[in-house]
């Protein structure tokens, strides 16, 4: 398909900078394609009445790390060049696979020292060496740490890498450190948070188990992929970025018996469903799963095993804007999203959510 069937003009004043407080106070839009009314206005908090017993709620538990790096790239032992990393996946105890700004000018050897301005001297730093250098200013760099000794450091050097649409309007702050991560997030490694899943409180959690609804978790570590815009004409064209995830054996065997006697699978957003359509089989049992993941999910793609889908608002022309519109129908979320910009939804990773009824196919 082409990727421009998936823009649309969204003014500047519907993206969120901040997220709502209380955090289950914001909008929410239900989307029922096959069902009425078509569009609800309703809020997070209402999500207990909207869904019924028996059904299971998915949550991805990964927890954002402080995963943007600055710092000066040393070559000849003298020449200093200022250096953005943004850490997307971990491939071992010591080694990460980054996005690197000035990407051109970096080079195979080269080392590089995180945590400190070009005139600083450079002690209490985070050294590492380009061991790889692939496309688009993708490397993969091997640390002088290791293990929970390079954990405690990138916690130590690094920043909230904030998605680029905040970061351009407003600098990071110690208040992202709290308000960019899920009240639940607890397996290090994601450089991006699960949105969908910022809006959950006690308060709202309790009403759920109150409503008869479960609550299971799966992991997977949101990179810094997310962010790339699709920049081919087609999707075919387009190559998704790996992420690490983890679907553990009672996790599936409980959302199976779910399936089983009929309630619905509600993936809280798009990194769970994703995930549990990485782990479902053509025939559509939820098995374990563990591995990296690229599935690209397009109009067309015939999804296995979510049926609810709880999800912010996206950008246009992006990789996600098309998940959700393969799994409520592409005109439908045209509609959708121009009610929302109406009406004044807050839009991305701060703003409002999104309840989407599978369409039948």
């Amino acid at each position: 398909m082409r990727v421009d069937q998936f823009d649309f003009d969204l003014p500047d004043e519907n993206i969120a900078l901040r997220p709502m407080s209380p955090r289950d106070q914001a909008r929410l839009l239900v989307v029922r394609p096959d069902g009425e009314p078509l569009l609800e206005d309703a809020r997070v908090c209402d999500l207990p009445s909207l869904l019924k017993a028996g059904d299971a709620l998915v949550f991805n538990d990964t927890k954002v790390i402080p995963a943007q790096l600055e710092g000066v790239r040393l070559r000849d032992g003298a020449e200093r060049t200022p250096v953005s990393a943004t850490l997307h996946m971990r491939m071992d105890a010591s080694r990460w696979k980054a996005f690197a700004r000035p990407g051109k000018r970096i080079k195979l050897g080269d080392r590089i020292e995180f945590g400190h301005s070009g005139n600083a001297c450079l002690l209490g730093t985070l050294g590492a060496v380009v061991e790889e250098k692939g496309e688009a200013g993708e490397v993969t760099l091997r640390f002088d740490f290791s293990g929970s000794a390079l954990d405690e450091a990138i916690a130590t050097v690094g920043h909230i890498p904030l998605p680029p649409y905040i970061a351009s309007k407003r600098d990071e702050d110690e208040k992202d450190r709290t308000d960019y991560q899920t009240m639940y997030a607890k397996e290090e490694g994601a450089v991006a948070a699960p949105t969908a899943g910022l809006h959950f409180t006690p308060d709202l959690f309790a009403r759920l188990d109150a409503a008869g609804i479960e609550r299971h978790f799966v992991t997977l570590h949101v990179g810094a992929g997310t962010f790339l815009p699709v920049k081919a004409e087609d999707t075919a064209d387009h190559k998704m970025h790996h992420e690490i995830g983890h679907v553990s054996r009672a996790t599936a065997s409980a959302l199976n018996a779910v399936r089983a006697r009929g309630g619905r699978i509600v993936s809280v957003g798009t990194t769970s469903l994703r995930l549990l359509e990485s782990a479902t089989s053509e025939a559509g049992e939820i098995q374990p799963w563990s591995g990296a993941t690229d599935i690209f999910i397009t109009p067309g793609y015939r999804f296995r095993t979510v049926d609810v889908l709880m999800t912010n608002f996206h950008l246009p022309k992006s990789t996600l804007f098309m998940l959700v519109s393969a799994f409520a129908g592409l005109d439908t979320m045209r509609g959708a999203y121009a009610h929302a910009i109406a009406d004044g939804y807050r839009f991305y990773s701060y703003g409002d959510a999104s309840l989407l009824f599978r369409k039948d196919t």
